[in-house]
């Protein structure tokens, strides 16, 4: 199993740490590391996820594996827990990784790098991509740039930091080259406010099709500490100090050539955008993706002479799969469907509720009422779980609000996406309830499992379009309509359809499992693309129901 270099604790760097910890840490430091140093001697893995409770970042960021300085070179292979996992991949035949990481080392020069003229990671390696239908959208991640105002401030702040007159440059420089990290932090500050003031005032994602709409303000500063980190790094002798010192001039003129290239908004394939984030929005990122990620795809994964093999339920679209084979740059190659060894027929029953106002009907109140009515009887009739999947995050918590009283008196727990509990702790707790209701958008459409009659309904509250306001989508749907093609058709259609799948795969995950799938969007009945949502259900009876008869004919199966 492979992960992230940062999950794991380099001892070489916690000696380092140990040793310099007056000039790097803040008074009260030497605790933390005196812990962490008590675990390095009773882990096995060495990994973040093993220590309770969790390091505190601006400790472990100076004593985890993600430096230049944590190398075969300066490492001894038997202690440092990150040049031991290393070496356990070198005499692995299979290594299971996420998409994430995979397109993070495919970044970072994947085989080629580690000299080899064949292999996507390895050397005459071959992949196999799981969940394949997710690549697309990790990839135009990856592919892309991501520069935000806090991770500006954590890498200034390495270097030094104002507040605890902690840091790098405190070890190795002196008053004039912290002086230039605070001017950097000064010009950061004053550079996002501009970007914030110029796109995010009213909205919190905003493309930006113009050059230089903001000033410059970091150039000066960053290209000065640059210099003088470089300078610092050169008065060193070869080492570790020097290396970590190379390595941030690394990170810092990185970050000032990725500046620029936003700034001058200059590669017609990519589109460019602001956002904001964070618990209280105040995180202001800049961002790149490529409008079309399938090149980029092919040459990464299909072009270097090894196999590749891509698997998902929901890759084919009746049973065709061209479409997905052109969306990831792999046009020329085999494919195949296997369909399901499930007993859909016998084990899953379809509802469509033929009465609920679409979502455009013009009275959102409306349509909000009936959708709470529905959800109401639908979960009480069921003596099972139910998982109830929303594409819109205010028409969950007001749904939530609205039928919460009734499940309540009825025994019945509540769950909600957005709560205290992440996806897995709310998955388990739904798992170990029996009954529970659990209600999810966005990332509950996937990668929720929960076998038996803890999950014996899936309810779809509306079709899970994606809105093509997204700088991204509506990029792509400028470049399919300059090419004479529909965006709905070839952009926003598929990706529903697929969507929906995943989400109606929700209910049947073993042989024995059996349920109900209650659809709550009426455009299925009514729109002619709805027959394409009703087409991709794993079994094609369905029945039609209606507030006037429900009571006779929705009929769980618990």
């Amino acid at each position: 199993m492979l992960v992230g270099k940062a999950n794991y604790l380099c001892t070489t760097r916690l000696a380092e740490a140990l040793k310099g910890q007056q000039e790097l840490f803040a008074s009260g430091a030497d605790k933390e590391l005196a812990r962490i140093a008590a675990w390095a001697n009773t882990t096995k893995e060495g990994l973040r996820h093993e220590l309770s409770p969790p390091p505190l970042p601006e400790v472990w960021e100076h004593i985890n594996a993600d430096s230049s300085s944590c190398s075969r070179k300066n490492c001894d292979g038997e202690h440092c827990f990150y040049q031991r996992a290393r070496a356990r991949i070198r005499q692995a035949n299979v290594i299971i990784v996420n998409h994430s990481l995979l397109f993070a080392h495919i970044n970072a020069g994947g085989a080629k790098e580690k000299g080899g003229s064949r292999g996507v990671l390895f050397p005459d390696d071959m992949v196999i991509l799981d969940e394949a239908h997710t690549v697309p959208e990790v990839a135009t991640d990856h592919f892309g740039m991501r520069l935000s105002s806090y991770g500006t401030d954590r890498m200034l702040k390495y270097l030094y930091n104002p507040r605890t007159k902690r840091g790098l440059l405190r070890k190795h420089g002196g008053a004039a080259e912290q002086q230039l990290v605070l001017d950097a932090l000064e010009a950061s500050e004053q550079f996002f406010a501009a970007v914030h003031d110029q796109f995010l005032t009213k909205q919190a994602i905003v493309r930006v099709r113009d050059a230089d709409r903001v000033e410059p303000y970091l150039n000066g500063p960053l290209l000065a500490l640059i210099k003088a980190v470089s300078s610092l790094a050169d008065k060193l002798e070869d080492g570790k100090e020097r290396d970590e010192l190379l390595e941030q001039r690394g990170k810092l003129k990185t970050y000032q050539t990725n500046l620029a290239r936003w700034l001058a908004v200059g590669d017609d394939e990519h589109v460019y955008w602001a956002e904001r984030s964070g618990k209280r929005f105040t995180i202001v990122t800049l961002r790149t993706a490529p409008i079309d990620v399938s090149p980029l795809l092919r040459e990464a994964l299909f072009e270097c002479g090894v196999s590749v093999v891509c698997t998902s339920a929901t890759l084919a679209v009746s049973d065709d799969i061209t479409a997905f084979q052109r969306k990831i740059g792999a046009e020329g190659a085999t494919a195949s469907v296997a369909h399901s060894p499930f007993d859909f027929k016998r084990h899953m029953r379809i509802y469509v509720a033929s009465d609920v106002p679409p979502p455009a009907s013009g009275d959102s109140r409306l349509a909000l009422d009936a959708l709470a009515d529905w959800i109401r009887f639908c979960t009480l009739r069921t003596q099972g779980g139910s998982l109830v999947l929303f594409t819109s995050y205010t028409d969950l918590r007001k749904t939530a609000a609205a039928i919460e009283p009734d499940l309540t008196a009825a025994g019945r727990l509540l769950l909600c996406q957005g709560a205290d509990q992440s996806r897995t702790e709310l998955t388990r707790t739904m798992q170990a309830a029996g009954n529970a209701i659990l209600f999810g958008t966005e990332s509950f459409w996937t990668g929720v499992d929960v076998p038996g009659d803890a999950l014996s309904q899936v309810i779809v509250t509306r079709l899970p379009f994606d809105p093509p306001t997204h700088p991204v989508l509506e990029a792509r749907a400028e470049h399919i309509r300059e090419a004479g093609g529909s965006p709905f058709n070839e952009l926003t259609l598929p990706e529903a359809l697929i969507k929906f799948r995943q989400g109606i795969g929700r209910l049947i995950r073993t042989a024995r499992d059996r349920g109900v799938v209650t659809i709550l969007d009426s455009r299925v009945l009514s729109k002619s693309y709805g027959r394409l949502f009703l087409d991709v259900l794993p079994q094609p009876a369905y029945e039609r129901i209606s507030q006037e008869t429900r009571e006779a004919r929705f009929k769980p199966f618990v």
